[in-house]
This record gives structure tokens, sequence and C-alpha cells, in this order.
């Protein structure tokens, strides 16, 4: 109220302050206009003045007496330009002063920035997570209508729209680590975070951009709307190869649940019945394209194909991510012997380069090196075994540390050795290296060829398995899950070991988003897979009955298929 209160008498104010100025300027002007009349007044006055009787003067003087002096002319001038000059810069001040005011009624706003004029913070906040969420969807319906239009075209007739896709994708990655890194509180000036969220949204806006840029030629190249018939041909195709194929992921879940345990296969629990309802949902849409088709409505043919191309897509997922960890465990499977010998043959060579250092440190020696010296090899660090490299002691971390991390990193290899044995049953392998991994990390070993691969391995099947779930529940896995899995993706060349750990908070924290969202419903078609299709993303979800399908494009065009109200 208070802060209204000033608002209301601040223009009062100001006027009066003009008003005096103006008042100013009058009577300066007035005065002025008296000093130049008054003399005219006198001297060409027609009536006689008795004057009083004077000596004699000169003729000069006398004309100086009859004539008006330029000076009673240039001074009233001079006073009226004075005023006016004060007047105005008094103005001129007012109004910067008004212009660049930060309080409340202080004139305009200081110009935009220049990418758009941005939201409040909490609403750019906002922006920027729901846009990743988005952009993240549009890159991958993209990718999956791309992959069935370069079944029927090839690779070439499609790379313009597959670069599209890449560079639609590089976008949304440095997107999600510009937000990553907002998150962590970089940059900590609150201008520069502001600006950090809108490069957020520009990256984002920019990946929709590029793919509705290609949507029409695309479109163009695909030609559904003129006729489905070979497009149909192509989706059946694939749909009857996985079909039989999640026949088979049946019987691989669980054969490795016998030989692995059910550990091992968590990450694909689930993976044969959720292929099951979207082939149950692309039976139905195949069908129906049909029928349309025959029917002459090439609009309606084209939606339900649609449809169905994505179920058989993530029926690809589905039983891919069966296949692909079979594969992952069988690798890991023999890797696990090499792995134990490599680590435990470095972290014998710390535990002696350490017990070298203490027995040094104990004697006095002069040579001994200082806590704040380099990192240099122990003489007995060496290679032992087919494998191991040389490993070197880190000076400045007390003997006491270093020997609790090798004797914690003993107890789990010995731990994973012993849960190797044929005789202990089954065990994850998987699991088995990471934790060899983890063992060796805190002790400063350098990676060997086996720890090496090793490390890689687990951290490239975490991040697919987070990826398959991430992409076949897109509906509603929010923004969070997919910048830390974009992380893990970046951080996967440099860092694997970090890249796991980021992988599976990703998986984590998509599965959250499931358990709280629900399966998000669409009673229009429940009997026919829609539900599984809307938490897929493959159905929009803006209607009962499921919405329109998702397709290739951005924000312009992936909602494009939307029947027309009769």
């Amino acid at each position: 109220m208070t802060a209204s209160v000033f608002r209301a008498a601040r223009p009062r104010c100001a006027a009066r302050r003009l008003s005096g100025r103006v008042a100013h300027i009058v009577l300066g002007g007035a005065a002025g206009i008296v000093w130049l009349v008054l003399p005219g007044m006198t001297i060409n006055s027609g009536t006689a003045v008795a004057l009083p009787e004077t000596r004699p003067v000169t003729a000069i003087a006398a004309q100086r007496h009859d004539e008006t002096s330029p000076g009673y002319l240039a001074l009233p001038l001079v006073a009226v330009g004075t005023a006016g000059v004060l007047a105005g810069y008094a103005y001129v001040r007012r109004t910067r002063r008004a212009r660049t005011r930060t309080t409340p009624g202080g004139g305009p706003a200081p110009p935009s920035a220049p990418w758009r004029s941005p939201p409040a913070s909490d609403g750019l906040d906002r922006r920027s997570t729901e846009l990743i969420t988005l952009a993240d969807d549009w890159v991958r319906t993209s990718r999956e209508e791309l992959g069935f239009a370069e079944a029927r075209f090839g690779a070439a007739a499609v790379e313009p729209f597959a670069r599209a896709v890449r560079e639609a994708d590089a976008e949304l990655a440095a997107a999600c680590r510009m937000r990553e890194r907002y998150d962590h509180g970089v940059p900590e000036d609150a201008a520069a975070r502001t600006q950090a969220l809108a490069g957020v949204v520009g990256r984002c806006e920019e990946a929709g951009r590029l793919l509705d840029a290609e949507a029409a030629s695309f479109d163009e190249l695909r030609g559904l709307e003129r006729g489905s018939r070979e497009a149909l041909e192509v989706a059946e195709t694939r749909f009857r190869e996985l079909a039989g194929r999640t026949g088979a992921a049946a019987s691989t879940v669980a054969g490795l649940r016998e030989r692995y345990g059910p550990a091992a296969v968590a990450s694909v629990t689930g993976h044969v019945e959720l292929a099951k309802d979207r082939l149950l949902l692309a039976t139905s849409r195949l069908n129906r394209a049909h029928q349309s088709a025959d029917a002459g409505d090439a609009a309606a043919a084209a939606r339900h194909l649609r449809v169905a191309e994505g179920a058989v897509a993530q029926i690809g997922v589905f039983v891919h991510g069966v296949e692909r960890l079979a594969e992952e465990l069988s690798t890991a499977g023999r890797l696990v012997p090499a792995a134990l010998s490599g680590a435990e043959a470095d972290v014998d060579a710390i535990r002696r380069a350490a017990a070298s250092a203490t027995a040094q440190l104990t004697a006095g020696s002069p040579g001994t090196p200082g806590p704040g010296a380099a990192s240099r090899p122990s003489p007995g660090a060496g290679t032992d075994t087919a494998g191991a490299s040389s490993a070197a002691v880190p000076v400045d971390v007390a003997a006491g540390e270093l020997r609790a991390r090798v004797t914690h990193a003993d107890l789990e290899l010995a731990h994973v050795r012993v849960r190797a044995q044929p005789a202990a049953g089954p065990y994850d392998p998987l699991d088995a290296l990471r934790r060899i991994v983890r063992a060796t990390a805190p002790v400063g070993t350098r990676r060997s060829g086996v720890l090496s691969a090793a490390e890689e391995l687990v951290a490239r099947s975490a991040l697919a398995a987070a990826d398959d779930f991430v992409g076949t529940h897109r509906g509603v896995v929010g923004a969070t899950a997919r910048i830390r899995l974009a992380e893990a993706r970046r951080l996967l060349p440099t860092d694997p070991q970090t890249a796991d750990v980021l992988a599976r908070q990703a998986r984590e924290l998509a599965e959250q988003d499931v358990r709280l969202h629900g399966n998000p419903s669409a009673a229009g078609d429940p009997s026919a897979g829609a539900t599984a299709a809307v938490l897929g993303g493959i159905l929009l979800g803006e209607d009962p009955d499921g919405g329109p399908p998702a397709c290739y494009g951005g924000p312009g065009t992936r909602a494009r298929r939307r029947p027309k109200p009769a």
C-alpha cells in the first residue's frame, strides 16, 4: 500500500516541478519583453516633458542620450536564452534520471537480452526442463520413423533427414550439459545463471527448428497420405520378424535367470511382457491401417500406420535389450577371472609400495619424500602377472589411509573370487566386474587392458539399459533422468566409471517417474494397448483415445497428424 501511495505521489510531485519551471520561463520572458519595450515608450513619447536647465553637453553625449544603446537590447535576449537553456537542461536531466531509475514506476525497463524477453527466473527454469523433455521426445520419435523410411528408400535417400536428427541431437546434448552444470551451481552469478537457462531454452528450440525444417520434405519422401501400401509391407515384415524373436527372448530370459540369478536379469525384467503388449497394439493398428486404405481414407491409414511403426520400434528395443544382455553377461563371465588376477596384482604392488614407504618414514630416511612431493613409482611396483600394469604410490596419502584402502580392496576382491567359484551357484558377472573396478579405484591403480575393458563393458551395459527404459517410457519420464543419461553418454569415452554411476542414477530416476505417474489412461482403446502407447510416447495422450501419433519433426510437426474435425 505504501508503494502504491509513493507511486501515486511521484507524478504529482513531478507535475509541480514541471509547472514551476514553466512559470520561471514565462516570468523571464515577460521581464525581457518589458525591458525591450520600456525604453521605446520613453524615447518615442510625443508628450513634452519639462526638464531642468542643465549645462551644455557634447554632441556625442547628446547622441548617446537620444538613441537606444545596443546593450539595452542584448541583455534581455541573453536573460531569456539563459532561462531557456537552464529549463532544457533540467528537463533532460529529469528524463535521463527517470529512464535509469530501478524503483517501481521509474520509467521503461532496460532493453531485453538479444535471445528474447525472458520470463521470470522460476518460469524460465520450468521452461528449460520442459523443453529438454520435449526435445528428447522429438529426437527419439524422429529417429524411429527415420528407420522405417531408410528400410524402404535406402540410407542415401534419407541422409538429409538423418543429418537433421544428428544435429538436433547435438543441440539437445549441449542443452543437457548446460542444465547439468546449472544444477551443480555453475555459473554462480545470478545474471549468468539466467543466461544459462536462456541458453538451454535456445538450444532446445533450435533442435526443434532443425527437425521442423526437414519435416515437410520427409513427408514428401514417405508419401503416406498418397498411399501407404508399400510402407505397410515394410512395417509388417519387421513386425513378423520381431514377433518370432519375442518368443525366443522369453526363453532367453528364463535361461539367463537360471544361469546367473534374478539380479543379473533385473534390467530386462518385464521386457517380454511389454513386447507382447506392443505386439497387440501393432496388430490392431496394422489391421485398421489396411481397413482405412481399402476404404480410400489415406490420412487415417497413415495415422494408424505411424502408431503401428512406433509400437514395432519399441518391440525391437525390448527384444534387442534381452539379446544384448545375454551377450554382455557372457562376455563379463569370461572377463571376471582375468580382471580378478590383474586387480589383485595391482593391489599387491600398492601394498608393497606402501610398506616400503612406511619403512622409510619409520627409519627417518633422508630420501623419503615429503607429503607434498609428487607421486613416484615404488621399486617393488612392477608388472607381476600378465595384464597387470605397474602402479605408482601417491606419497601425499597417509600410509594408514592407504593401508585401509588396500584392505578394503582385498575384501572386495576376495568376495568376488568366492562368488565366481562354480560351487557358489549363480552370480551376476556384470556386477562382479563393477565391484572389481570400484575396489581398485581408491588405491590409485592404473587401468590395465583387462580392467579397462571391464570398466567400459559395465558402463556401456548400464547406459544401454537406462536408454532403453527412458525411450520406452518417455511419456512420463522427466527431464532429470534424461539429463543424467545425456551426461553419462558424454563421459563414457573418457570416464567410464562415472558414466556407469550416472547411467544407473538415470535409470532409478526414470523408474521413480513411472511409479509416481502410474500408467496414463487411454480409455478409448484400452484393449489394444493404447495405454501402453501413451506411456511409451507413441501416442501424445492429448485425447481420451490417446491422441495423435508422434512423428518426425519438432514442435510444429510432431502432432500434425491430428484428425481434422468433420
